[in-house]
């Protein structure tokens, strides 16, 4: 399955779609544990579109384009906002950050996914976990 969408800055519409790519996801194969990693980078970087890239504003639009296979599924989301450079987001479990709320998604997406790629704009990030055929391989 490859899909792609345009929505609003707006957080139901954003985890109503992210449903309907897990529900794909889930269709394919993968299992409870790899479904789970897949959702929390997709609705964290969903909600990073909506608040930090588009700050909210309800006339910037975000575009998601999803490949589901048994391969891998493979998801792009992209804002209007100025982007920023993620080699800049300061390391949350530094002791210094330990109290600041900022890095935590991204950590965690970095963790759960077997791939996470940004733009040279930093205004799109490419989320990959590969699919249970790539797994018995």
């Amino acid at each position: 399955m490859y899909q792609q969408w345009t929505i609003p800055t707006d957080l139901k519409t954003g985890r109503e779609l992210a449903e309907d790519i897990l529900h794909h996801v889930r269709v394919q194969g993968y299992d409870q544990d790899v479904c789970f990693a897949i959702r929390l980078a997709l609705e964290e970087a969903i909600v990073n579109a909506i608040k930090h890239g588009n700050g909210c504003d309800p006339l910037k639009k975000i575009s998601i384009s999803a490949y589901v296979g048994t391969d891998k599924t493979d998801i792009t989301i992209a804002d209007e906002g100025a982007g920023f450079n993620p080699q800049n987001v300061p390391d949350p479990t530094a002791d210094e950050n330990l109290e600041k709320p900022g890095g935590r998604g991204l950590m965690l997406m970095r963790a759960y996914m077997d791939q996470v790629l940004f733009n040279a704009r930093g205004n799109e990030i490419r989320i990959i976990k590969n699919g249970p055929v790539q797994a018995q391989q």
